[in-house]
């Protein structure tokens, strides 16, 4: 029986979102769904769930639970990756608080700034140990990972390991869309171009049939600038780099040095800048899953509708050989972004078909977009080498290098601000050695 195997399984929502769409699909009936979680709890939670589902939309399949990783791998042709180290509590909230105590605000902190540089270095490792069960009880099977911050997870495993891996995000698949309903242009026959990094990467081209939009969505994108709203972080980057960026504004405020500032505290309300905002949604979250579990966990007549995510697709097209083109994340060998650092994780249009996955080579990007990329790649590279080298030099060098946390830090406070993290995430993170 062929295997998908989803570590995290315990993030029921997502784990049922992802596993259902595989339910939904002819093609891959008659798998086991292996579900591996180290929190017993949501991992039964995850279990009552999609029982439910596979009985209400009859699907063909096995659904079974491990409490062992490496049996939960045996012999798996696809691992679906989801975990979070150290959870919400406490890590998450140490990688707010404490830079906050240094004057460091910040609005998700998941993929760079501070927040992102320490919730990799606690990730990394556990990556690299799944890696290696992989390499020795499933070696030919293919790692989706969903886990941020994705550049430097996928770029430490495509590196160091012999798995093979690609990054999958949301940004990519909705930032066209969104845009134009944002800004009341029909979504008509639209023709895109999208290429850079995870969580930044650049619309370069929009069209509808043949006509260029970009013309119309800058003016109207000006005009709504004269109002508050959620995206205007977005459009001010746009207006002054050229092009819209797929992540969303409240994440690329926090990508770059210009938004979020002491010096001026003004541009909060200005720009409309969430602070604090990871941790309202995991409240939020966490409070949501309280008051409707037992609701789900007991429905009948569960039902699911197949979602945007890209992972029971990518799946069905291996398995089937029809080809499925979606926007992937992996390493830039041979530049595929030819201004990039080969070494960097880049998010291009990809194909998987029974070859595995194929990425498109997309050339240079715009000077001024590659430059706002290699900002942040920086210091994911940088982050990278630490958790490989266990070198708290280069934690401070990814620090240093971190667009906002250094617009905001004198290089004196990054480093005791890393000591201070190091201390406070404790047996979270490995020994590291100055």
């Amino acid at each position: 029986m062929k295997k998908i195997t989803f570590i995290g399984a315990g993030s029921t929502i997502f784990t049922k979102n992802v596993l259902g769409d595989c339910m939904l699909s002819p093609a891959l009936q008659e798998f086991e769904f292996a579900l591996f979680d180290i929190d017993p709890d949501r991992l039964s939670e995850s279990d009552v769930l999609l029982n439910a589902l596979k009985k209400t939309v009859g699907a063909d399949v096995t659904i079974k639970t491990y409490t062992d990783r490496k049996e939960a791998l045996m012999g798996a042709k696809y691992v679906i990756n989801a975990i979070q180290v150290g959870g919400y509590k406490p890590s998450t909230v140490i990688d707010f608080e404490i830079p906050k105590r240094f004057g460091l605000q910040q609005t998700i902190a998941d993929t760079i700034g501070i927040g992102g540089l320490f919730r990799a270095l606690r990730t990394i490792p556990v990556m690299l140990d799944i890696a290696k069960d992989m390499e020795e009880v499933c070696p030919d099977a293919w790692l989706l990972n969903y886990t941020n911050p994705m550049a430097a997870l996928t770029g430490a495993i495509s590196r160091y390991t012999k798995v093979k891996m690609v990054g999958l995000c949301h940004s990519v698949q909705i930032c066209t869309k969104d845009l134009l309903r944002d800004l009341e242009i029909p979504y008509e026959n639209i023709e895109e171009r999208i290429a850079g990094i995870n969580h930044m990467a650049w619309l370069l081209e929009i069209r509808s049939n043949g006509k260029d939009l970009y013309p119309e969505i800058k003016k109207r994108a000006k005009e709504k600038q004269k109002t508050k709203h959620h995206d205007m972080v977005r459009y001010e980057l746009m207006d002054k780099f050229g092009f819209y960026v797929t992540e969303s504004s409240e994440h690329n405020a926090e990508y770059h040095p210009y938004f979020i500032k002491s010096n001026y505290p003004e541009l909060i309300d200005r720009f409309n800048i969430p602070l604090d905002e990871y941790p309202r949604r995991c409240e939020a979250q966490i409070n949501g899953w309280l008051k409707t579990k037992e609701d789900l966990l007991h429905e009948k007549n569960l039902t699911h509708e197949r979602s945007k995510e890209y992972g029971s697709r990518i799946i069905e097209a291996m398995e089937t050989n029809v080809p499925f083109v979606f926007a992937g994340n992996v390493l830039n060998t041979g530049g595929l972004i030819s201004n990039l650092p080969e070494k960097a994780v880049v998010e291009v249009p990809c194909i998987a078909n029974r070859n595995g996955v194929t990425p498109a080579y997309m050339g240079e990007l715009p000077e001024q977009l590659a430059a706002l990329n290699r900002t942040n790649i920086n210091t994911q590279l940088l982050t990278i080498e630490a958790a490989m080298t266990q070198s708290t030099e280069k934690i401070y060098q990814a620090a240093l290098l971190d667009p906002h946390t250094a617009a905001e830090l004198s290089m004196d406070a990054i480093i005791r601000l890393c000591d201070e993290l190091i201390e406070a995430h404790g047996d979270m993170l490995p020994s590291y050695k100055k």
